[in-house]
Formats: structure tokens, C-alpha cells, sequence
């Protein structure tokens, strides 16, 4: 009871002073991975080093997210792929930026979401789902800014991919995921990193245990101004059919790559778990 009221004073004040603010704010992200393979993989323990950290690096990502008191867009900010030296181990990682873009109104509740699917883009329209953070009691500080921590507890589905002698196999559970999320007063409006809101202020860090978004830089009402271009290219599907396309595009990657698999009698295993 106690933690229902403090939200609906904190709301109530963000509110009252979130009028007209506008602003940019530049967020990175970090991504675990973890991949593991048995010796008769022909991959040693230096190697499987390698891939991890040039992935962890491939991850490293700057995105930029443009908002006013009533919406905002996400987006991963424009760079050309880096030549990737390759490591003493023989093996270099690439991975193309994402053009996804994330558009959030708030006052309608509802999103719109410009993603590409295996060469293929489409245009996710859907009403967006109120998130349920419990405010905590701890604070501190951001940058120039005091946060307030919140936390918000899931049961999401977790999907990993294991080969076994070529056979490919993608494996799915569901568990609890419990995010931690920081948000500061002093910027009154509710949006955040990627697609995180819904708190009395604008989320500076959130971290689930696999992904971490941190903000590295806030301007507040920039002489420019903000514009906010609802994306508007690609096949237009609502949330529950994009699912259901991306499990089938799932199923045909996986299907690919059994064809392609080892011989025979060549024994080999391995996993990649990426954000877990």
C-alpha cells in the first residue's frame, strides 16, 4: 500500500512539471555472451576466448533516444562496420548495425516498431502494455542527476541455440527475469532505453542481468528542437503475428544450417547462449 501511494505522488509531481520538456539522450549498451563447445569441436579453450570477447565487443552499441513530454524515438546511432583485424586465433566478427527504430507514444499508448527480419522489414503496430516497476527506496547518482532505483519481475521465454553433430536445436524455457531500472525526477517524463518506461522520470540505467543500457549523455531542450518521425517502412503486422514470423524464420535458419552441418560420425558440441 505504502509503495502504490509513494508512486502516485511521484507521478503526480513528474507530471505537473513534465510539460513542453524536450531532449536527446545517448545511451550504451552492453551484452553478455556466453558460448561453450567440447574439445571435439576443433576449437580450444583460446579460440572460444576469442569469439566471446570480439562478440561482447560487436555488442557494444551507441543509441540515441529523441523524446517530449508525450513520445519518443529509439534508435541505434549510424556508423559504418569497423575491418575487424583477425585475432591470434584466426577468426573475425563482424556484426551491421541495426535499423530498427522505436517509436513510443506514451499519451496513446501505443508503439510502432520499424524492424528488419532476416532481410526483410516490418512495420510492428500494437498498444503498449503498462509496465508493473515496484519504486524502491534506494538512491543515487547519475551523472549530474539523483536516480531512484526500481525494479520490475518477468516470466519471459529464454531461448538458447545447441548443435549437436550438426544437428541444430533451439531450446526454450521460461523464466524470471527482474529488471533494475534507475530514474532520475529532475527529467519529469516516463520514457527510457530501447523499450523501457512508464517510471515518474527518465530512465538513465537498466540492467536485467544480460543487458545493460547506461546513458552517457542528456540534452534538455536543444536549440534545434526534437522532431519525432513515426517510422513508416515495411510490412505492417501487429505484435503477436511478428512472433509468430520470427519463430518461423527461427525454424528456417536452424533448418539451414542441419543441411550444412558435419558429417556422419564427426562428434561436436557446442552452445551459444547470447544475454545469458
Amino acid at each position: 500500500m505504502k509503495n502504490i501511494i509513494l508512486f502516485i505522488l511521484v507521478f503526480a509531481f513528474a507530471k505537473a512539471h513534465s510539460q513542453n520538456i524536450q531532449g536527446v539522450a545517448t545511451y550504451q549498451t552492453q551484452r553478455h555472451v556466453d558460448i561453450k563447445m567440447d574439445s571435439t569441436s576443433g576449437m580450444n579453450d583460446e579460440m572460444q576466448k576469442s569469439i566471446q570477447e570480439q562478440l561482447r565487443k560487436q555488442f557494444q552499441k551507441e543509441y540515441t533516444l529523441s523524446f517530449n513530454d508525450a513520445a519518443a524515438i529509439w534508435k541505434e546511432e549510424a556508423t559504418l562496420d569497423k575491418p575487424q583485424a583477425p585475432s591470434s586465433s584466426g577468426i573475425s566478427i563482424v556484426i551491421s548495425g541495426n535499423s530498427d527504430i522505436l517509436y513510443q507514444n506514451i499519451k496513446d499508448q501505443t508503439y510502432t516498431q520499424q524492424s528488419d527480419l532476416m532481410g526483410k522489414q516490418f512495420l510492428v503496430e500494437d498498444k503498449l502494455e503498462k509496465p508493473e516497476w515496484k519504486l524502491e527506496k534506494e538512491t543515487k547518482n547519475i551523472g549530474q542527476y539523483t536516480c531512484f532505483k526500481a525494479t520490475l519481475t518477468e516470466e519471459v521465454e529464454e531461448r538458447s541455440f545447441e548443435s549437436v553433430n550438426g544437428e541444430g536445436e533451439e531450446n526454450v524455457k521460461m523464466v524470471e527475469k527482474v529488471t533494475t531500472a534507475w530514474y532520475t525526477l529532475d527529467i519529469p517524463v516516463q520514457h527510457g532505453p530501447d523499450d523501457f518506461w512508464g517510471l515518474p522520470g527518465l530512465i538513465l540505467e537498466v540492467n536485467d542481468g544480460k543487458m545493460a543500457m547506461m546513458c552517457t549523455q542528456v540534452v534538455i531542450n536543444p536549440k534545434e528542437g526534437v522532431t519525432l518521425e513515426i517510422p513508416t517502412k515495411g510490412k505492417k503486422v501487429n505484435e503477436a503475428e511478428y512472433e509468430k514470423i520470427s519463430e518461423e524464420k527461427a525454424k528456417e535458419m536452424m533448418e539451414r544450417y542441419q543441411g550444412g552441418g558435419r558429417k556422419k560420425g564427426e562428434n561436436s558440441t557446442f552452445s551459444i547462449r547470447i544475454g545469458g
